[in-house]
């Protein structure tokens, strides 16, 4: 594995960086604040093309590798994590789901519409009553000839408002049954397909979370992805790319804690001396530029097995699990090291704090990451 940063990454996170301090720097707590999801925004990321990151250029991408996308997510996370977020959800759940598993005729129906933003995409697994327990999910999917019928509901979808395309995980057999559900596209406004709740969350609140709700939704089997009965285990797959996006989300939140917190410590003077001059601070920023280096080198080895096509599953928890760990406890030290200033809005460490909880919690909690790690260990 290269350790070179090439001309082109380097690139891309120059025209990331100059993006995301024109467009999103300015917004950050009006949109925070307000709990505004900027549908616009999101169609100007896709005019760049980092909506589409992954996807061939022959259907409308920018045909990067998972090393480039996540310096896009890093990039744009160091600035705002919740527009991250979604970045992150729009490209490796719903628009790579659909890239991964569809065939010929509905990738050319949805991807090209997916990359440019043209549509906004949702993935719905999670439900009120099974969140690492996934396979138990209630929302059920019944054949009617040569449609299915969709009743149930799913929570902490992003995108479930404003998004325009859902990809839809939905039991077609026994609960539990790993081999007994099966995967949907949804498209707004079939009947029967409404959104419901917003949620009021304690950071990401850019970034748009709410229900899905299907009411008797009748779906026709050419938007089904994939056999049925397949479902979960595509799910799994997915997943194993969105823990490289959790990571590089969680990398730029570490990044750009510790950026702010290295700046204020090098202009913050007590006793006569910047405060970076005082041990307990400078240790502080050595252990989290020392931990930050870890977490970026664990996941561009997971995106390099990723570009390879070789397993990724066990190192993609780590780097999930790591990185996301890493960028709570940054966060917690940079908010410290502004005392009374970094509990205040009027520095950005505050929000990095409140955005940083849920990377260990989202697309598979750290006590499930260790479930997989421990799992590909023992069968090694």
């Amino acid at each position: 594995m290269s350790f070179e940063y090439l001309e082109a990454e380097s690139m891309i996170s120059e025209a990331v960086r100059d993006f995301a301090e024109q467009y999103i720097r300015p917004h950050i707590m009006e949109w925070d604040e307000s709990q505004t999801f900027p549908v616009e925004l999101f169609k100007k990321l896709g005019e760049m093309g980092f909506m589409g990151v992954l996807v061939p250029v022959e259907l409308g991408g920018s045909g990067m590798n998972y090393h480039e996308y996540i310096n896009v997510i890093e990039e744009i996370s160091k600035v705002d994590p919740s527009i991250g977020l979604s970045v992150a959800a729009h490209n490796s759940l719903c628009t790579n789901h659909i890239l991964t598993f569809g065939n010929e005729e509905q990738k050319l129906r949805w991807i090209p519409k997916l990359a440019t933003a043209e549509h906004i995409g949702a993935w719905g697994l999670t439900e009120h009553n099974t969140g690492s327990d996934a396979g138990g999910m209630n929302t059920t999917a019944v054949r009617d000839g040569n449609d299915w019928i969709l009743n149930g509901a799913k929570n902490f979808i992003t995108h479930a408002i404003s998004g325009d395309i859902a990809v839809v995980i939905a039991r077609t057999g026994n609960k539990g049954d790993s081999n007994g559900t099966t995967a949907f596209v949804l498209e707004k406004g079939m009947k029967g397909f409404t959104s419901g709740k917003k949620e009021n969350k304690l950071g990401m609140r850019a970034s748009e979370t709410a229900e899905l709700i299907f009411a008797d939704c009748r779906v026709p089997d050419s938007n089904r992805l994939g056999n049925v009965g397949e479902g979960f285990k595509q799910a799994m797959k997915i997943l194993d790319g969105g823990r490289i996006s959790i990571g590089a989300l969680s990398l730029g939140i570490a990044k750009g804690a510790f950026e702010a917190a290295l700046k204020y410590s090098k202009e913050r003077e007590q006793f006569g001396k910047p405060i970076s001059e005082f041990q307990g601070i400078a240790f502080k920023l050595a252990d989290m530029a020392t931990e930050i280096e870890a977490s970026e080198l664990l996941l561009h080895k997971a995106a390099h097995l990723k570009n390879n096509h070789q397993p990724v599953t066990k190192i993609g928890a780590m780097a999930k699990m790591y990185s996301s760990e890493v960028c709570v406890k940054v966060a917690n030290e940079a908010v410290q090291i502004h005392g009374g200033y970094g509990y205040t809005k009027d520095f950005p460490v505050e929000k990095f704090y409140r955005d940083a909880k849920l990377c260990t919690i989202g697309e598979g909690t750290t006590e499930i990451q260790k479930v997989v790690i421990s799992r590909s260990l023992l069968r090694e």
